[in-house]
């Protein structure tokens, strides 16, 4: 999450980093200073990966310990309506009901017994304000708004002359809401004494995690013990507290400590949600085919705002990230920010944060460009690189390695995305078979990554790998909608993975380089999409613009 670390604290990695050797003389010491901290790494935690040691939130055991779940209201702002408490403590392992204003609780001897008794408990809830919003409201709402000038965040050059001189392109690309979903689901330990508080959990940011529990007590930070976990998947999801807060919250109410342990549905339907973005955008080319004008127009809500309050100037620059600066040679543009939020969902940060929308917005309108002045989608990117010779090496390579240009069969095609996120280089060529109903076969996935001086490459490749399909799963299937002021999606069947059958082979391919590193664990999220939607479009002409991947537009016969 390198895009976040000048805003959330992190200090146990802060720490950890100080204690490792600075090197004296980089060209002399690299390689040597790299093995050390390689081997230290090694030593921390891959043994017990591996032989199944490591131990996760959900993990947490100890005698007297007690198992809760909850469940919160379903609309935001929505209250505690009624419940059956008796229905509940009737329930084998029952130990007790906790109902707060806007959440229940039932705490059990195990989690099976809280789960039945949280069923058992029935509640009811008044939905407040957000009851009858929709995803056609919310959706309609951002629609309005995207198309009214936003605050500009950059100006560069004039991007209205060539708009108006040169052969102009014109697109909106949209994309949905999308959960985190990781496989560990939310949880906290939590034991709440007089004036002190301990707790065991996995967070992202361990000192804003302790803080919050202390604010929820109305207690000094320094009398809140945090013993922090491994996790089951973060995603940006864990640099949220209200996991915290809420078991905090809960173990107010229960004598000795309690493992708060949300459901699955629970997790899916109280997510801080990728927000839902809307790109309009315009672009101009010469007549050799330069790109004389950019304007790109992001909409949608505001993490900074739910995180830290009013925006300045009405700017984002957080949700711009990506769009602000590019590695393209393009002298004339402007950024502009419009706030729309949606109010039935609470927007937070998403694996890949703002560039997995805007990379494929620019990504998108690069290749549309390309093919308005008749040039290969590859060839065109280069001509504009000249100013980054580490992004045209990595985009070179990763084309002669793809073996773009070569015959490929009916409706098969290839894409490419060349990107400049996290510090880090990277040009990804998809390959896609795109079948007559429809559906998208994904072929093979060719990564060059340019990411500097690297310490461990296998993890390198591991986290594009995953990165990818992190990526592309969205692309092609997440979507959270809303109806009735609440979230629709459940479970793993109505908010679809890529499956191990789905996966593409994905070669990743490391540019040795002395350069400072630079960040690894997102760049490949934001590398999917567009790379595949490119090569969709080059196997079949039809340009998608809206995200997760409508099959019914790729269908053979299908009606306008």
């Amino acid at each position: 999450d390198d895009a976040h670390n000048r805003k959330l604290d992190y200090g146990a990695l802060a720490s950890s980093a100080a204690k490792l050797p600075a090197p004296q003389n980089p060209k002399l010491k690299a390689d040597k200073d790299l093995k050390l901290i390689g081997k230290s790494l090694k030593r921390l935690d891959t043994p017990d990966k591996v032989n199944g040691k490591a131990q996760f939130g959900i993990d947490v055991r100890f005698p007297g310990l007690k198992v809760a779940t909850l469940m919160a209201s379903p609309a935001v702002g929505g209250k505690v309506a009624g419940v059956d408490q008796d229905a509940a403590m009737k329930v084998n392992g029952v130990r007790q009901v906790v109902v707060l204003n806007d959440l229940v609780a039932v705490v059990g001897d195990h989690f099976w017994a809280a789960r039945k008794g949280l069923s058992a408990l029935n509640p009811q809830w008044n939905d407040g304000s957000n009851a009858t919003r929709s995803s056609e409201q919310i959706m309609g709402e951002l629609q309005t708004i995207a198309a009214k000038k936003g605050a500009v965040a950059k100006h560069e050059g004039d991007p209205d002359k060539g708009l108006t001189q040169d052969t102009r392109v014109d697109a909106i690309y949209q994309v949905a809401f999308l959960a985190h979903a990781p496989m560990e689901p939310m949880n906290f330990t939590v034991h709440v004494t007089p004036g002190a508080c301990e707790m065991w959990g996995g967070s992202q940011v361990q000192a804003s995690a302790q803080a919050a529990a202390a604010k929820t007590l109305g207690i000094p930070q320094d009398k809140v013990t945090f013993h922090n976990y491994m996790l089951g998947g973060g995603f940006g999801r864990r640099l949220d507290t209200d996991m915290v807060e809420k078991a905090v919250r809960i173990a107010q109410k229960v004598d000795g400590p309690v493992k708060v342990i949300w459901t699955r549905e629970e997790d899916m339907r109280q997510d801080m949600y990728r927000p839902a973005y809307r790109n309009v955008m315009s672009a101009a080319i010469n007549s050799q085919g330069k790109i004389t004008a950019w304007t790109h127009r992001v909409a949608g809500g505001s993490v900074m705002v739910r995180m830290f309050g009013p925006l300045k100037n009405g700017v984002d620059e957080d949700a711009l990230d990506g769009a602000m600066d590019t590695p393209y040679d393009i002298a004339d543009r402007r950024i502009e920010y419009a706030e729309a939020e949606p109010r039935a969902l609470r927007v937070g940060w998403w694996r890949g944060v703002a560039p997995n929308n805007t990379v494929f917005a620019g990504e998108s309108l690069m290749d549309e460009l390309a093919k308005k002045a008749g040039q290969d989608p590859v060839a065109f990117r280069l001509a504009h690189l000249n100013k980054s010779p580490r992004l045209k090496h990595a985009l070179e390579t990763a084309a002669k390695l793809s073996g773009w240009g070569g015959i490929l069969p009916a409706r098969q095609g290839r894409g490419v995305c060349a990107q400049f996120a996290f510090g880090t280089y990277i040009a990804t060529v998809a390959e896609v078979a795109v079948d007559d109903d429809g559906q998208v076969h994904l072929k093979r996935i060719t990564s060059v990554v340019d990411a500097g001086r690297v310490v461990n490459p296998d993890t390198l490749a591991a986290q594009v790998q995953g990165g990818l399909i992190f990526g592309i799963t969205a692309a092609l299937y997440g979507n959270i909608t809303v109806k009735n002021g609440r979230i629709e999606q459940a479970n793993f069947n109505d908010y679809r993975m890529l499956r191990i059958n789905e996966a593409p082979v994905i070669d990743v391919h490391i540019v040795k380089s002395s350069e400072a590193p630079g960040g690894i664990g997102e760049p490949g999220c934001t590398a999917g999409p567009p790379s595949v939607i490119n090569a969709i479009a080059a196997a079949t002409g039809v340009r998608i613009r809206q995200l997760p991947v409508d099959r019914s537009l790729l269908a053979v016969g299908r009606t306008a």
